[in-house]
């Protein structure tokens, strides 16, 4: 198994690259999208997913809203494959490509670059909260920043909940 990454690291990453971003360690864990709003003092809209889907073989980033369905449709167009192509990568395949742990996983700063994918709803805030390396830490930072340093496509990755499950 892989060596997890940490805060520390994702503290390093974003001052070497020079990213406008922070880093807040929190005295509790923050699990879910609501757990994490509540630590922050946000709500839940502000806080980010970011889940790792495997095409064809490929690993890629889809970054959006956490209250929001991922909707596997757009990836599959966007490639031109079927949605049952398009699959979400278990915990192993998480930490070994990433270095994070799920729930802990970081928009960037991975063991490799990642295709990465951000759904237009997150520009809708000033100032989102991602990953942050483990458990009880997030990631401030802007939409914008974060699509500068991902160099994201920005695709419509969302569905309304009342929408027909693909």
């Amino acid at each position: 198994m892989s060596q997890l990454l940490d805060v520390e690291h994702l503290r390093r990453f974003i001052v070497e690259q020079g990213i406008a971003a922070e880093v807040i360690e929190l005295p509790v864990p923050t699990p879910t999208v609501q757990a994490a709003a509540q630590a922050v003092g946000t709500t839940s809209e502000r806080i980010v997913k970011s889940l790792l889907f495997v095409v064809r073989g490929q690993p890629l980033l889809a970054i959006a809203n956490g209250p929001a369905h991922m909707d596997k449709r757009p990836l599959a167009a966007h490639f031109s494959v079927g949605r049952k192509q398009v699959r979400l990568a278990d915990a192993e395949s998480v930490l070994t490509l990433t270095g994070y742990s799920i729930g802990a996983m970081p928009p960037f700063g991975h063991r490799q670059p990642l295709p990465t994918f951000m759904d237009p709803g997150l520009f809708a805030f000033d100032e989102v909260y991602a990953g942050g390396g483990a458990i009880d830490a997030l990631l401030r930072i802007s939409p914008q920043e974060m699509l500068r340093v991902t160099g994201a496509h920005v695709l419509d990755l969302t569905r309304s909940p009342h929408s027909p499950t693909p």
